[in-house]
């Protein structure tokens, strides 16, 4: 974790290096550990690759200061993209599907960057569509892409990964973590094969995502209440690796919404829905490890908590369960 012993020039300075603490409700003989992403300076995950991608770019002359970066977002990596412009001398631009969390759209625009809106029902293939044509109409301006951009994999290999390892000190059993790019199972189940090959890389999904297609099962799709991670559109996923895989967790919403107000009331954890996910499906695979049921190099699990709860207080996740899903 940051220690701030030593004064910072810069908020970004502080992207990383976030507590990695055990999930009190998983089995003492195979302990689950979380990152906690919303110590981040934008509070969730994403400040990782908004940091990453963005030096990477200007470093590659594939941006110049002063130019524009254009990003199809949901809200969390656009928050992250805008804390990492405003230090680079970058401008900002978002194309967000409405429905997705007021509170992050405010907190994009709060940072200097403008937010476009574009219908929900055309999803997120019109918002990349419409990320390109802008970029396209501008001088200086690059689309990083979160969905199809290699460095989204490489910032979490490079960060991710190796730091919750040096907190294990290298006994790690599984990566349980949840998919909406891919990015961050990718780059962390990269690197925990490099350490182990028989690390057991599982992916999460909301029920009603088709990930699992990747496996070539068979699914229902539809509806799910469940923010940041799965798919509708598998074609939008160009990072995810099947062969990486050894498994998808679909989680019902139901479980999820259980979950949330769980992690809250029992664990002092202000979580929201892709976390809660992530936790039900790190409990269910350290279960299985501890039964014998899966194999696993070590006795601990690692997912991820990406964001924080307060993003969506608006939803009523702390409400009834059709309160939040109505």
């Amino acid at each position: 974790m940051t220690t701030h012993r030593e004064p910072l020039g810069s908020v970004l300075e502080t992207v990383g290096e976030t507590p990695l603490v055990r999930v009190q409700a998983s089995p003492e003989e195979v302990p689950v550990y979380a990152k906690l992403e919303s110590f981040n300076p934008g509070a969730s995950v994403k400040d990782r690759i908004g940091k990453y991608m963005l030096e990477r770019m200007l470093e590659r002359g594939e941006l110049d200061p002063g130019g524009t970066v254009i990003e199809p977002t949901a809200g969390n990596t656009g928050i992250g993209l805008a804390v990492a412009a405003g230090q680079l001398d970058l401008e900002a631009v978002f194309v967000v599907p409405e429905g997705f969390s007021v509170e992050k759209q405010r907190l994009m625009r709060a940072l200097g960057a403008e937010v476009i809106n574009t219908p929900t029902a055309e999803g997120m293939g019109f918002a990349i569509q419409r990320a390109h044509e802008l970029a396209d109409e501008l001088d200086n301006a690059a689309v990083p892409q979160q969905f199809a951009n290699p460095l989204n994999v490489e910032a979490h290999y490079e960060t991710t990964g190796p730091e919750c390892y040096e907190a294990l000190e290298g006994r790690v059993g599984a990566v349980v973590v949840g998919c909406g790019t891919g990015g961050t199972l990718m780059g962390m189940g990269q690197y925990a094969r490099e350490q182990h090959p028989d690390t057991l890389v599982i992916a999460v999904e909301p029920e009603g995502s088709i990930f699992r297609e990747f496996l070539d099962r068979d699914i229902e799709e539809g509806e799910y209440k469940t923010e940041g991670i799965g798919t509708h559109d598998t074609s939008t996923n160009e990072l995810f690796d099947p062969e990486l895989v050894d498994d998808v967790y679909a989680i019902s919403d139901r479980d999820v919404h259980q979950e949330m107000q769980r992690l809250a009331a029992e664990e002092g954890q202000l979580v929201a829905s892709s976390a809660a996910a992530n936790s039900v499906a790190a409990r269910r695979v350290a279960r299985a490890i501890r039964d014998g049921e899966l194999e696993a190099p070590h006795d601990a699990v690692v997912t991820v908590f990406p964001d924080s709860s307060e993003r969506y207080l608006s939803k009523g996740l702390y409400g009834s369960f059709e309160e939040w899903t109505g």
